[in-house]
């Protein structure tokens, strides 16, 4: 619920003419006649009225003051977020020498009013060193034998030589082929090259039961396969893949290397399996782009912004704003003659003496201020904060603009490069970008601001834990603090990240605790606990959930509007941010019931009833459905839903 607004002056227009009458006897006893015909109390009712006008006014406290109370008891607006990507580097030809896309690069969609993206780290990409060519047969549970090793590497060489790609005969899934490198491939685009015979019989070439997979810190993960012109293996052709980031050396058998490899997969309902191995004669790897992480925002560079007058408390705008939050070299410095002095920011004054050299930095409108010189009760004035020399050049040596909702643009919307790269031909995103989120509005700052002054920034019980996450970043969704059961044992304080993207767009790894996000919590947490306590971040227990339902529509109603609406209400409602029955998140380990989402479905526009609703779990990394489907779906005590890839039948 909202906090009421206080009024001021409560008083009413009846209220005014009855205090105005009860003091007639006091000021003028001879005024005996207080009847309504009467001139002096249609005077008094006139006053009463135009007094009720001010008051109203009055009770109505502008915006611009009320910000005003928030900036007198130090609570200001949460800055934007700025949203994040991965930008892809396509090649216009095979580099022989290494490529170099330099940290800023900027990337921006069409238009006049584009959105502007400025890549984080610089993208080094070398052309692929291969060591080893390997093929392991299946260990009969789905995953390699590494007992079962094969070197190919010759037989690839050889003209008349071919090669069987899966080791088992029959063929079997887990078996695989293994291409080691000598450097890591994270984030390359690769093109495999392969001169194949027909001879993978029975397979769909448009379907294989394929997955091209590397090694990273969470195992083998799956690369994104762009292209595949090579039908499964089964004739000459190119595959294009896109390498997940933190590619990592792993031993297999006794070589270490940075292992890609082809792995034969379950044959899935709708998939025709291999009755016999596909062969190959030549496979080459060539790097033909890569990708690198990317934020929303536009650089500026140095700027000059104002001359020090020797006073306490000066303050100078920037050129633009909002600003996001600055990097290491992005700070003030004062230039003397030939002196350039670095500052340091700080979020306030409170701490700082009038040796130390701090300036406050506004993101929200650009401010740079320098400290205050402030009275005591003895008539002292204390200086918080250096005063910078009259007469020093003010610069700053950097910051970017950007951040926001606006940033949360479509799968290949950044394809215009701003600065030419050698070899770079084009530039896209493969995924749409997330993470953007606006400025903190007035509204949410006036139900934080009460809060926020009872409790006095320390976290102390469960509610201040989670209310200290949500101040932490706008990032953060919603937050869960699960006491420990035990003593000795730490506070769990469970995240829910704001996935920046449509309930029927969220995926598991939109719902993850990234590194940045996790450093963001425990650098505004770490000073706010208690001593003694010991709190634990992580995330809840995502379990997926597969709807499967009947419905049936009203007449003259187009069925695929209908069922389109299903589906979004459906994504909507088991969504972990803005779900359940209250539609702010589905409630931490709240069991899902078919009848729940009957009820969801019968409320969509054009259907008329819900035949049947089945539930399945599903496993979101291997994106399959898993068990038999039920009425009921148990969530573990603090688990989450995640919708997967529901399925609706109008009839």
């Amino acid at each position: 619920m909202s906090f009421p607004r206080p009024d001021l002056d409560d008083r009413r227009f009846q209220d005014l003419v009855d205090e105005a009458k009860r003091m007639i006897p006091k000021f003028l006893p001879e005024w005996t006649n207080h009847n309504v015909s009467d001139p002096g109390v249609a005077l008094i009712e006139l006053f009463a009225w135009m007094t009720e006008l001010t008051l109203y006014r009055l009770n109505r406290v502008p915006d611009r003051i009320y910000t005003s109370f928030l900036d007198l008891v130090g609570i200001s607006p949460y800055p934007a977020a700025a949203a994040r990507a991965d930008v892809a580097f396509v090649f216009s030809t095979v580099p022989e020498e290494t490529v170099i896309v330099p940290a800023g690069s900027e990337v921006s969609t069409t238009g006049d009013d584009p959105v502007v993206f400025s890549t984080l780290v610089d993208l080094t990409v070398l052309q692929p060193n291969v060591a080893y060519t390997w093929t392991l047969a299946s260990d009969g549970s789905g995953q390699p034998d590494e007992g079962r090793i094969k070197d190919v590497q010759q037989d690839l060489v050889l003209e008349n030589e071919v090669v069987r790609v899966f080791a088992s005969d029959p063929v079997e899934p887990g078996d695989a082929f293994y291409i080691g490198f000598r450097d890591p491939l994270g984030g390359y685009m690769l093109r495999v090259d392969v001169e194949a015979d027909v001879e993978g019989i029975g397979v769909n070439p448009n379907d294989p039961p394929l997955t091209w997979e590397v090694w990273t810190s969470e195992g083998w993960l799956a690369c994104t396969i762009q292209s595949d012109t090579t039908g499964g293996l089964n004739r000459n052709g190119s595959i294009h893949l896109i390498v997940p980031s933190g590619h990592l050396p792993l031993t297999v058998g006794v070589e270490r290397a940075y292992w890609l490899r082809l792995r034969l997969l379950a044959p899935g309902p709708d998939q025709a399996p291999y009755r016999t191995s596909p062969l190959i004669r030549t496979v080459q790897v060539h790097a033909v782009g890569g990708t690198v992480g990317a934020e929303h925002a536009e650089p500026f560079g140095e700027e000059f912004i104002g001359v020090a007058s020797g006073l306490p408390g000066q303050s100078f705008p920037i050129q633009t704003s909002p600003i996001l939050p600055r990097r290491t070299n992005e700070r003030v410095e004062l230039r003397f003659a030939e002196v350039n002095e670095p500052w340091t920011e700080v979020p306030n004054f409170s701490r700082s003496n009038e040796n130390d050299r701090h300036f406050t930095w506004d993101s929200v409108s650009g401010m740079v201020s320098f400290g205050p010189r402030v009275r005591q009760p003895d008539g002292r004035f204390v200086q918080y904060g250096a005063i910078p020399p009259a007469g020093a050049a003010v610069w700053v040596t950097g910051y970017r603009r950007g951040g926001g909702a606006r940033g949360n643009v479509g799968p290949g919307s950044l394809s215009v490069l701003r600065s030419a790269v050698p070899y770079v031909d084009r530039v896209t995103n493969p995924r749409p970008a997330t993470g953007g989120i606006d400025a903190e509005t007035l509204d949410n700052a006036k139900v934080r601001a009460p809060l926020t002054l009872v409790s006095g920034g320390r976290a102390v019980t469960a509610g201040d834990h989670e209310r200290l996450a949500l101040e932490a970043t706008p990032r953060v969704s919603r937050a869960l603090c699960v006491p420990p059961t035990e003593v000795g044992q730490p506070t769990r304080l469970l995240i829910v990240p704001d996935p920046g993207r449509p309930a029927d767009a969220v995926q598991i790894d939109d719902m993850a605790l990234d590194d940045e996000l996790f450093a963001q919590l425990s650098e505004f947490l770490e000073p706010r606990r208690l001593v003694g306590t010991s709190l634990e971040l992580g995330t809840p227990k995502y379990l997926g959930v597969s709807v499967a339902a009947a419905v049936r529509i009203l007449p003259g109603r187009a069925p695929a509007a209908v069922k389109q609406r299903c589906l979004d209400a459906i994504a909507t409602y088991l969504s972990p941010t803005q779900g359940g029955p209250n539609g702010d998140g589905w409630p931490f380990g709240l069991d899902l019931t078919s009848g729940a989402v009957a009820n969801v479905l019968g409320e969509v526009a054009g259907v008329e009833q819900v035949e049947e609703v089945i539930l399945f779990e599903a496993d979101l990394r291997n994106e399959r459905r898993v068990g038999p489907g039920s009425d009921t779906i148990r969530l573990e005590q603090h688990g989450l839903p995640l919708s997967y890839k529901p399925q609706v039948v109008v009839r």
